[in-house]
């Protein structure tokens, strides 16, 4: 008898083992992972392999000249923007320096100029230079500011100035520019030093190399002179063409306009507000709860009062309008029906000209700031499409 049950545990036994090893595989795929965890973060960041597209100054005669940065014992390293998503219209600029990748900045300045850098992880900072054929270093600068936009150039012992490009492996070129995120000289401290802008390489704009130097130090705040601020319409793009008004919204659900507001001659990068009762609100990407698909966007009143941003139908239905996934330094924004439709959103100007909404990311972490004690995900800004 006792023979003829030993066969009938074992297998009792490891059929047991193997529910119960099934159980564990389930209930740890069921777990959340971090694709569910932070949906923005990962699974809308597709592996992309990255492209270093080469930042040259470019000679008036179209000769391009190496751009270097150098450090106290002379040694030149590489200067690249990089592509690391599907995306090239807003990339980072570093310095190449052995196995280190180094931030690139301006810094802030009393000189009429201001530095061009990149700050090493002891707090170093080595300017950039461009490097003629015949060896000479011709210094990367700051020179003019238009709004969120710093004009940067290579200045020549002449007082000529060569423009600052990026160029991919398959010819094509950005700007390189310094961008702002808040209207302040100083944007942060970075180990040490005071940041007046980002240095980033973007797709050209019109007229923005078209300027007069300023007479005084530019980090004293923007060139702007004789300029009447522009506001740019928010709108949601349907299917069928029709534009729906994009709307802040307080808990009591009255309306308020949001805008983009090109307060100098280029608008490749504007502001996004809302207009709340005669205050002037940002309008952010907030970093999103577990359990949400999207990031939703708000406005921030100074008090904290959250605002929603919404889309109008032309029946009153209002359409939440979120980051919907994230490519590189930017996130994609659109409004959502009740069906999970995507519409585009953009910024019309009164002359018609169109800018993308996007979220634009400065740093490799999920938080950027926070904003009356909400966590900032991305900064809303109309952008050069």
């Amino acid at each position: 008898m006792k023979n003829s049950t030993l066969p009938s545990v074992k297998s009792t036994c490891y059929k047991v083992f193997i529910l119960g090893f099934m159980f564990l595989a389930m209930a740890c795929n069921n777990g959340p992972s971090k694709a569910k965890s932070n949906t923005t973060e990962t699974t809308n960041t597709p592996k992309f392999e990255t492209i270093y597209w080469n930042v040259k100054a470019i000679h008036p005669d179209g000769q391009s000249l190496d751009v270097k940065m150098f450090d106290n014992a002379g040694e030149g390293f590489d200067i690249k923007a990089i592509q690391n998503a599907d995306q090239d219209n807003l990339l980072d600029v570093k310095a190449m320096v052995n196995d280190e990748i180094l931030p690139v900045k301006i810094l802030v300045s009393d000189n009429q100029f201001t530095p061009v850098v990149a700050i090493t992880d002891s707090g170093s900072a080595y300017k950039l230079k461009a490097i003629t054929p015949e060896g000479e270093q011709i210094e990367i600068i700051g020179v003019a500011r238009f709004g969120n936009i710093v004009i940067m150039k290579a200045l020549t012992k002449k007082g000529k100035f060569y423009g600052v490009k990026a160029i991919s492996p398959t010819g094509q070129l950005n700007d390189i520019k310094g961008i702002k995120i808040n209207s302040q000289d100083r944007e942060m401290t970075l180990r040490g030093h005071s940041i007046y802008a980002h240095v980033k390489a973007m797709h050209p704009s019109d007229d923005e190399d078209n300027f007069a130097l300023p007479k005084k130090n530019i980090a004293k705040g923007p060139y702007n002179s004789n300029f009447e601020t522009i506001s740019w319409n928010i709108k949601a793009i349907t299917p069928d063409g029709k534009n729906l008004d994009i709307k802040a919204i307080d808990p009591k659900g009255n309306t308020f306009d949001v805008k983009a507001l090109q307060d100098s001659k280029q608008h490749s990068f504007m502001d996004i507000k809302a207009f709340v009762d005669g205050a002037v609100l940002p309008v952010k990407i907030i970093q999103r709860e577990a359990s949400d698909t999207y990031s939703p966007i708000k406005a921030i009143g100074a008090d904290g009062t959250i605002y929603d941003i919404k889309a109008l139908t032309e029946d009153q239905q209002k359409l939440d309008v979120k980051g919907i996934s994230r490519s590189g330094n930017i996130v994609h924004v659109k409004a959502v029906n009740e069906n999970g439709d995507l519409y585009a959103v953009k910024a019309f100007a009164p002359d018609g000209k169109l800018n993308a909404v996007k979220g634009i990311k400065i740093f490799d972490r999920a938080v950027e700031m926070n904003v009356q004690g909400h966590p900032v995900y991305a900064h809303l800004k109309a952008i050069s499409q």
